[in-house]
């Protein structure tokens, strides 16, 4: 046992004896924190700008546009035709919208028409107008429909809708999709970053063999398991420093509510640690020097991070990037992160917590019996 915290306090030493191993493995995650607030930071309401331009001065243009007006986060303008283009390139309008003569008869005879949207946003910005917009419009053209052209039948329903006295109740909801979505690029980025920590601590193994250090440690009543024992538990110790600081920072810095408890998610985190610890055992087993293991590591961790969903929700991607996410480790712990803040109780969850230990046990079988193959000194002359 002495020999064991002998190894790990020097290793921790060595490493931390560099100062910017300290920004490396302790402050990075903050990269994905502040990544995230610009993913999701500014998904807040925003104000509509709309513009008016009334050609058709009757009753049902008259009204369409209180409608307009009387929607929430928009704001009117009512301007003159001359304006528009001046408005919409200048950005003090995000739409204008055009009733011509004829917008009111068109409505009564059933067949919309003469009313135009003006943007060069795109459809993120008409999308909102246009879907309130064009459900008034049906409303009139049912009334329409119904008189079959009877102008003073219309007059009299459109009255009576106008004047429809029924109440509409709208409670607000809380928005969760920001503070959920930096949560998953925040532990996304981490996910990523404990990989490579783990492997440029494992990488200390190889380096060593090259220096001939290893064998000179093995020379002494120190044997190879202990070393590696060491190595194991001082990547534990730099990840979970790094889970409980980034935790700690989206809880009590930034006051994000994760959705998740915190040691249910500190405890994920450390069982995803085992898999990243793993990983870099196989990798360094495999590798012939420490540049080989570092050119091993880049090539499987960022890819796989992409294709897992680190950066962005796994959703979005075809269906079959989907599945090739289903071999991966990481995509596994973000489906946890997934489930817990949809409310899944952890103890549904058993499946993807047996996954990650199988992947974790699988790496380590894998590195010991590589281990056990290579250990003589002529791979590192």
């Amino acid at each position: 046992m002495k020999d064991v915290i002998w190894l790990i306090r020097n290793t921790l030493r060595i490493t931390f004896k560099n100062k910017k191993n300290i920004l490396l493995y302790l402050c990075t995650p903050l990269i994905g924190i502040f990544i995230s607030f610009l993913s999701y930071g500014g998904s807040g309401q925003t104000m509509l700008q709309v513009g008016i331009v009334n050609n058709d001065s009757s009753y049902i243009t008259t009204d369409t546009i209180k409608f307009i007006e009387g929607l929430k986060n928009v704001k009117v303008d009512k301007i003159s035709k001359s304006e528009i283009d001046e408005a919409i390139t200048a950005g003090k309008l995000d739409c204008v919208i055009t009733f011509d003569v004829g917008f009111s008869q068109s409505i009564q005879e059933g067949k919309p028409n003469h009313i135009e949207i003006t943007a060069i946003k795109g459809a993120e910005t008409t999308g909102f107008i246009k879907s309130y917009l064009y459900n008034y419009i049906d409303n009139l053209i049912s009334i329409s429909k119904i008189t079959k052209g009877d102008k003073d039948a219309f007059d009299t329903m459109y009255t009576n809708y106008q004047q429809a006295h029924f109440q509409l109740s709208e409670a607000v909801l809380k928005d969760t999709s920001k503070n959920k979505g930096i949560t998953y690029g925040t532990i996304g980025y981490l996910l990523m970053i404990m990989l490579l920590s783990a492997g440029n601590l494992s990488e200390i193994i190889i380096k060593e063999k090259e220096r001939k250090t290893y064998f000179r440690l093995l020379s002494t009543p120190i044997d190879a398991k202990t070393y590696v024992l060491s190595n194991i538990i001082v990547n534990m110790i730099v990840m979970t420093s790094q889970i409980i600081l980034t935790l700690i920072l989206i809880t009590q810095v930034f006051h994000i509510n994760m959705y998740v408890s915190f040691w249910q998610m500190a405890a994920v985190l450390m069982i995803f640690a085992l898999v990243a610890i793993g990983l870099s055992l196989m990798i360094v087993a495999f590798a012939s020097s420490s540049s080989a293991a570092g050119a091993m590591q880049n090539l499987f961790v960022t890819p796989t991070c992409l294709l897992a969903g680190c950066f962005f929700p796994i959703g979005i991607m075809p269906k079959a990037v989907q599945r090739i996410a289903d071999f991966l480790p990481q995509r596994w712990a973000l489906d946890i992160l997934t489930k817990l803040q949809e409310g899944k109780h952890v103890g549904s969850l058993y499946l993807n917590v047996i996954i990650l230990f199988a992947f974790a046990i699988a790496f380590f079988l894998i590195a010991i019996y590589k281990f056990g193959r290579n250990n003589h000194t002529r791979d590192f002359v």
